[in-house]
């Protein structure tokens, strides 16, 4: 790295790759990227850092010839930009290996404190509140500002990564694989010397065939956090019971169990805020309050809690910080009220993710958001790597009937499935009709715009569930409802 200047990388719109590239250019590098297409939110981040982003892929945008590729995992061989670095030797890493490499073990340097929340879900949001614990305790000791990478724009800071000349790194450690050349999971490039396991479930079912891969590689991370670290674990599940076990550092639970070293007691959600008391080794710890809703968040905050706390921040500091804390880009997030009509946007990746999403929208919304009550709308672009399987076409047929009314798009890129594996969303609507819940099956976002600007009113919530940019559907709903021409009882 001595002798690089200009490091370029080649899918920059992902979460880590963006933030990354935000942390390489504080460091003094020249930084450009390239990617299919962008969109928001990281588009918008590398747009306000001034980093340039080249679309499509294309061998010439490695022109001027770069010192340093860092190659997402959503490239593959084929790639004209894989292969001219291929061809012409340019040197090439992944974005995990930079990160360790270059700031949580540098050369020459004194190794960070590597804090990372790792699980199948809530991995963004912990991490986020996490790191806004650590701000927050750096107000009275600044020692405690941390660096940090996060999976998600995090509402609070207005990015997603933050580099700091202290001691603590907190990263979201993702299972995805790391590059085409290095199929191990990400977070083992990290290096815990704290963690947090917040679930571990089958997801990725483009690289893992089944779920004892999945617990393999967990198992693996759980192996590399050493005798003086510990281990914070969710304790609602076997799956994280099992890769645990075998830590050869403290480990301690948090959940509802009445056994474990930090319970959470009386959760409730009332005046739009969770309300909870924590129980530590069984004696009463603390109280805390949040504007964020849903049991999974009461449990995620409660995981951050116990890792911070096991590295010296005050019990006041993080009642102080998760009392402001304020969400993560795309996780609940309500991107606007038009005509009566709420909209919320959320990173829906897996079947369970969408039961939680929904579960919380139920709090937060009881009776819609008019007196008269309203409808929850699950709007949902099968889009990850398993929503696109039929593997869990049961379970997600099990979470979409908690709304009222299901919208569903095709599969996105379906040609890219076996056609023996592909989700079949017709036998998914079918399903939910069957169950009394009604179900509507849209070619494309288009489809489903006009669909809401008939049939919504009023009152009516919509939960828009994609981990990806669902062919602008955020922008082009909003626009919909907006327009007084239309006569659907939204706008009546």
């Amino acid at each position: 790295m001595t002798a690089t200047r200009h490091i370029h990388l080649s899918g920059i719109c992902g979460t880590a790759m963006a933030s990354i590239a935000g942390l390489l250019r504080e460091k003094g590098y020249r930084v450009t990227g390239s990617d299919a297409a962008a969109y928001p939110p990281m588009s918008e981040m590398l747009l306000e850092m001034g980093i340039p982003v080249a679309e499509p892929y294309s061998a010439a945008n490695l022109d001027p010839r770069p010192d340093l590729v860092i190659i997402g995992n959503a490239l593959s061989r084929g790639n004209p930009e894989v292969e001219r670095v291929l061809d012409e030797r340019i040197p090439f890493t992944s974005m995990a290996a930079i990160l360790r490499e270059e700031f949580l073990a540098p050369t020459g340097a004194a190794p960070r404190q590597s804090l990372v929340v790792a699980g199948t879900h809530g991995k963004t949001t912990t991490t986020s509140m996490l790191a806004w614990i650590f701000q927050t305790a750096a107000q009275e000791e600044p020692a405690l500002e941390p660096s940090f990478l996060i999976g998600g724009v995090a509402e609070n800071f207005g990015t997603s990564f933050q580099l700091r000349p202290t001691r603590n790194f907190i990263l979201e450690g993702d299972e995805y694989d790391t590059a085409f050349f290095d199929k191990g999971p990400k977070f083992l490039h990290y290096f815990p010397d704290g963690l947090i396991v917040t679930s571990v479930e089958f997801d990725h079912a483009d690289i893992y065939a089944d779920l004892r891969q999945v617990k393999t590689a967990f198992q693996r991370l759980v192996n590399l956090v050493p005798r003086r670290g510990v281990i914070v674990a969710w304790d609602g599940a076997e799956n994280v019971t099992e890769c645990v076990a075998s830590a050869h550092c403290r480990v301690e639970r948090y959940g509802f169990a009445a056994e474990s070293a930090w319970r959470i007691a009386d959760l409730r959600f009332e005046g739009g805020r969770s309300r909870w008391r924590v129980l530590r080794g069984g004696a009463e710890w603390g109280e805390f309050s949040m504007a964020v809703a849903g049991e999974h968040n009461a449990l995620n905050a409660t995981a951050a809690a116990a890792l911070a706390t096991s590295h010296g921040v005050s019990l006041a500091s993080i009642q102080a910080a998760l009392a402001s804390f304020r969400s993560v880009r795309r996780r609940l997030e309500v991107r606007g009220v038009v005509r009566g009509v709420t909209i919320v946007d959320d990173f829906a990746h897996h079947p369970t993710a969408i039961r939680e999403t929904l579960r919380a929208l139920r709090q937060m919304f009881p009776s819609g958001t008019s007196e008269d009550g309203g409808r929850l709308w699950a709007v949902l672009e099968p889009r990850s790597n398993t929503l696109r399987r039929n593997v869990f076409e049961r379970e997600l047929v099990e979470s979409l009937a908690l709304a009222d009314h299901v919208l569903l798009a095709a599969v996105y890129q379906q040609q890219r499935i076996p056609e023996d594996e592909r989700l079949d969303p017709e036998q998914v609507v079918r399903a939910l009709r069957e169950r009394g819940t009604p179900a509507a099956l849209c070619a494309d976002a288009a489809a489903i715009v006009a669909t809401l600007e008939v049939e919504a009113r009023a009152g009516d919530v919509i939960a828009i569930l994609s981990n990806g940019g669902f062919d602008g559907i955020y922008e082009k709903l909003p626009a919909a409802l907006a327009n007084e021409t239309n006569a659907g009882d939204a706008h009546r």
